[in-house]
């Protein structure tokens, strides 16, 4: 009966939802574009310049589980008002920012406040929706997030081609207007539950900012340092009254699982986000304007079928959508591969498969993951499924930054005859394998649980 009656307040507030998710996932990817120009200006090499991507996403993942921990004890509507505050704050620090430095501070503020909306995103549609009408609110929801992912360079393009690339700041505040509407629509009542461990999770999130780093310079100093908090983060949690993350959450197998290979396609599905504008400006020589338009197709093939993806789940089983979204990326990866250097226009098509794969992919293994979880436990599971896919996102901008940096000596598809483009070929090729791997491993599975 409480599914029935929220359901149509759940369907308004989805709605709200897919434009909020789409400006903080925009925030989050269109300083990909603008990468080259800031490390210009400043001096610095792709390594060093992508921590404004993936300072921004570390924040954001983190930032996602404190906020759903939260959500046990204060109304949403106040968290979003307050994240959404933040988030604009930032962007005036970042507009106005002289050097580096105050960049990386106004995206981290951007990012802590952001960092409410995944949060939201992935509690709403399991508080508001009953299991079998679950894959159609993660699609809408899930539409808002691919747009924002594939608009982003196109937005940015759009905007460097007029002004400088600082008025990329300046997109958060239009999230402010939707406050009024998460004021009126969400009628949630905070349990009351108990306060966060602050000294687990700032253990957590001091041990992936070192990983992070470890995997970004190479070093081995790093990531002894995260292996240092992270053995203390799991003592942690063992011995809190109220612990970050629950051994028990821990201990769920099928949580888990889904985790891992969320973690594992979200690091590869980066690569359409990342590497495709950098191909497209270092190799094509696009000019920022121009590459937009070559990003637009996929945005409009994402935005015409994340529905469809969700009602297929529902129709078919998430498992189904799996399988398609796979063989949708893998295809995407394959044409990426032999195309790059060749003509915009192929890397345009090829991206439509990628973006409606990826899309695809993030609802079912999200329906997935939520049936994996008992009731008492979706605000924190789904908090850090949503934190684990952002730190993956993070991680994978790190290792493809400094692929890129060091080059490739010899091209590994024989299709692809453009040498200057065989880094990102090379890339492509490997991910595209990945994809194949992982879908005959759950083909697998699949078949000894029948």
């Amino acid at each position: 009966m409480e599914a029935a009656v929220r359901q149509p307040s759940g369907a308004k507030l989805l709605r709200i939802l897919a434009f909020t998710t789409s400006i903080s996932v925009m925030s989050a990817t269109m300083f990909n574009i603008a990468l080259p120009v800031i490390a210009a200006e400043f001096g610095l090499s792709l390594s060093q310049v992508s921590w404004v991507s993936s300072a921004y996403l570390l924040v954001y993942a983190v930032g996602t589980i404190i906020y759903g921990r939260l959500a046990d004890a204060f109304s949403l509507k106040h968290l979003i008002a307050y994240g959404l505050i933040l988030f604009s704050l930032g962007s005036l620090i970042g507009l106005f920012a002289p050097h580096y430095w105050v960049i990386l501070i106004g995206r981290v503020l951007q990012a802590a406040g952001a960092a409410v909306i995944p949060a939201i995103s992935e509690i709403i549609p399991v508080r508001y929706f009953p299991p079998e009408s679950r894959g159609r609110a993660f699609g809408i929801v899930m539409t808002g997030l691919a747009i924002g992912s594939a608009l982003g360079p196109v937005v940015a393009a759009f905007v460097m081609s007029v002004l400088n690339w600082q008025w990329l700041f300046c997109m958060p505040l239009f999230a402010l207007l939707t406050v009024p509407y998460y004021f009126k629509h969400l009628n949630d009542k905070p349990s009351g539950a108990a306060g966060i461990d602050w000294p687990g999770g700032g253990l957590f999130a001091c041990a992936t900012a070192l990983l992070l780093l470890a995997v970004t310079n190479a070093s081995w100093m790093y990531a002894g340092g995260f292996l240092v908090l992270f053995m203390l983060f799991l003592a942690r949690i063992r011995t809190a009254p109220e612990p970050f993350i629950t051994p028990e959450l821990l201990r769920n197998k099928p949580f888990v699982s889904g985790l891992a290979v969320m973690f594992v396609t979200t690091g590869i599905g980066f690569a359409l986000v990342f590497l495709s504008p950098q191909l497209l400006a270092n190799v094509n020589r696009l000019e920022p304007g121009l590459l937009g338009f070559a990003l637009v197709p996929a945005a409009i093939a994402t935005a015409l079928l994340g529905r469809l993806g969700g009602a297929l789940a529902d129709r078919k089983g998430h498992l189904f959508l799996y399988f398609l979204a796979t063989s949708l990326l893998a295809v995407s990866f394959m044409l990426m591969s032999t195309f790059a250097g060749m003509s915009p226009v192929l890397i345009a098509v090829a991206l439509i498969f990628g973006n409606v794969g990826q899309s695809f992919l993030s609802i079912s293994l999200s329906i997935a993951v939520s049936r994996s979880l008992p009731q008492e436990q979706t605000g924190v599971g789904m908090g850090l499924t949503a934190m684990l896919s952002f730190i993956a996102s993070a991680f994978a901008s790190g290792i493809y930054a400094g692929i890129i940096d060091r080059g490739a000596d010899a091209a590994w598809n024989p299709v692809n005859g453009h040498p200057e483009a065989a880094v990102y070929s090379n890339l492509y090729l490997a991910l595209a394998v990945l994809h194949l791997l992982l879908m005959l491993g759950r083909y697998a599975k699949a078949a000894r649980s029948t």
